[in-house]
């Protein structure tokens, strides 16, 4: 009785170890599978990957000596804004939503030729945008050759297949039944220009370093925004395309750098005379403006 009585304390603690053991493998398992659950399918299959950069900050697992430094002090100098009464105010504010108002998505665009310069003014234009510390994240990408415009259409409406069968799921297509939209877009062709915009996730400082973009997608956005402002201005027609995972293929098509991402794609010119579009009602101010 003494001999085991001896041992027991080693027992003991040899069954606690071992069960110690077996306990902590089981919590790290479990830790395991909670972690990396079985597959299953994407919630949002219409969100675009390619898009899914996570460049809106400074990444922090690149080596820094890959970043440049920051750059030096911008000169400032006074600034002149254009001066209206009161009045001359209110007239240009309503003459401006006026022409805003009849801006629609257009899909019947026809072959007339559109004035180059025109194009490079809508463009500088949309340059004017204001972005994250002044780093203008934005290529616009006209595309004037029909080979190269059909080839766009042929990548985009092949996607575009896939989308609406497989990514979009049952409810979008049905939200879109009543617009009448489809994967065929015959205006990539006939369009004059496609305007592709690619968001550069990050910039190249002339040392050859990599240049953060602070917000570039919210940038970009916002110098989308003004394009169609500036097309409508100049009474050319567009309909926004955000093609699902076109965005590699067509960067290759075009020869653009890996570190820009495609935003939006607009085809661009004159509306057809028989063009139709949806017969549309806008929200009212009471619907989209909270004053306080």
């Amino acid at each position: 009785m003494a001999y085991f009585s001896s041992l027991t304390p080693v027992f003991v603690a040899v069954l606690c170890i071992v069960l110690g053991f077996l306990l902590k493998t089981f919590l790290t398992k479990d830790k395991v599978t909670k972690k990396a659950p079985k597959s299953e399918p994407n919630p949002k299959p219409w969100v675009d990957e390619d898009l899914q950069d996570n460049t809106e900050i400074n990444p922090k697992d690149d080596a820094e000596e890959d970043w440049a430094d920051s750059e030096s002090d911008v000169l400032r100098v006074p600034y002149s804004p254009l001066q209206l009464s009161e009045d001359d105010m209110l007239h240009c504010s309503q003459q401006f939503f006026v022409l805003m108002n009849k801006r629609r998505s257009v899909r019947n665009i026809s072959s007339k030729p559109v004035p180059r310069e025109v194009i490079d003014n809508i463009i500088r234009t949309a340059g004017t945008s204001p972005s994250g510390a002044h780093t203008e994240p934005w290529t616009y990408v006209v595309v004037a050759d029909p080979e190269t415009k059909h080839k766009i259409r042929e990548i985009v409406e092949e996607e575009e297949e896939i989308n609406y069968k497989q990514r979009m799921g049952e409810k979008w297509v049905s939200d879109l039944q009543r617009l009448k939209t489809n994967w065929v877009k015959e205006y990539l062709d006939t369009a004059p220009y496609i305007i592709l915009i690619f968001k550069q996730t990050h910039g190249i400082h002339p040392s050859g370093k990599k240049k953060t973009h602070y917000y570039n997608e919210i940038s970009v956005s916002i110098s989308c925004g003004i394009l169609l402002a500036a097309l409508q201005n100049a009474g050319l027609v567009t309909v926004t395309s955000t093609p699902l995972n076109c965005g590699p293929k067509l960067r290759v098509l075009l020869q653009r750098p890996g570190n820009e991402k495609l935003l939006l794609l607009l085809p661009v010119g004159y509306a057809t005379e028989d063009a139709m579009v949806p017969d549309l009602q806008r929200k009212s101010l009471e619907d989209i403006m909270v004053f306080i």
